[in-house]
């Protein structure tokens, strides 16, 4: 999935980046590093498309989403929120989880990370793209106590898809959760990282095999429209659940995330 679909994502930028060391060149050309991920570590930019996406419906959004479309819906549905909104949260690029799953990829992965300062901020957004299907995992109160009442570490897996098991994630969740304390230098304990909760919320499901990167945006923006100023499990699943939202509801968000880009360059990946 990753050779294939990545590949139209980033051909068109190689050019653009004459600096980069051979590994990095080599992650590109496979497919193993978006702009995005160059972007988000100060690698040059690459100049902005005078190509837009014309789209009279939410029809393009709905379709299969590779990570060079997400990575565009995301950027515009995160610029349309407030400075107040953001504050809370932060977001990891939609590749990182799978190339931290390749050992060659691991290290540079978790410095990219560091640059995220995600034990300052109460939310971290983690979109995952595994066995050429869409989740959500999202990080609360990483930085907090577990002696804390009211905010709650955990980790929260949001799947529209769940008949195909969500939790044969959650090893490599929890690896990739001790790598990132590790990295941090935190002094929480390997038995204290492993106890973190990983909650799965009966959430609404896709009706095809098509929809999963737009569930995975509109979970992104109704979670940050809702999400209570402090998680805590004692009210789990707040307002996860598998009536959340209709499909009137997703089809309304798609057309109108489709809008954005329709007014945004399609190579701009901030």
């Amino acid at each position: 999935f990753l050779g294939t679909q990545i590949s139209k994502h980033v051909a068109a930028s190689m050019k653009a980046h004459s600096n980069l060391t051979k590994e990095e060149a080599d992650m590109r050309k496979w497919g193993f590093l978006t702009d995005s991920s160059m972007i988000l570590v100060d690698f040059p930019r690459r100049r902005r498309s005078k190509r837009k996406i014309k789209s009279k419906n939410a029809t393009a959004m709905q379709n299969k989403l590779d990570s060079g479309a997400f990575e565009c819906y995301f950027q515009n549905l995160w610029r349309s929120f407030s400075e107040d909104k953001k504050t809370s949260f932060t977001y990891l690029d939609c590749l990182w989880f799978e190339l931290h799953r390749k050992s060659a990829y691991k290290d540079k992965v978790l410095t990219w990370i560091q640059k995220k300062d995600i034990f300052s901020k109460k939310y971290v957004l983690v979109p995952i793209v595994c066995w050429r299907h869409w989740s959500l995992l999202i990080f609360c109160h990483f930085g907090e106590s577990t002696k804390s009442e009211t905010r709650t570490p955990c980790m929260l897996l949001l799947d529209s898809l769940e008949k195909a098991n969500p939790r044969r994630l959650e090893p490599d969740i929890r690896k990739f959760v001790l790598d990132i304390y590790e990295a941090e230098g935190r002094l929480e304990t390997k038995d204290f990282i492993y106890q973190i909760p990983l909650l799965v919320p009966k959430v609404p499901q896709q009706r095809n095999g098509e929809e999963c990167g737009s569930f995975v945006l509109f979970f992104i923006n109704l979670f940050m429209e809702s999400a209570p100023e402090d998680f805590s499990t004692q009210h789990f699943p707040y307002f996860m659940k598998d009536n959340w939202f209709t499909p009137e509801g997703l089809k309304s968000f798609c057309e109108k995330i489709e809008s954005l880009k329709e007014n945004s360059d399609v190579d701009e990946l901030l």
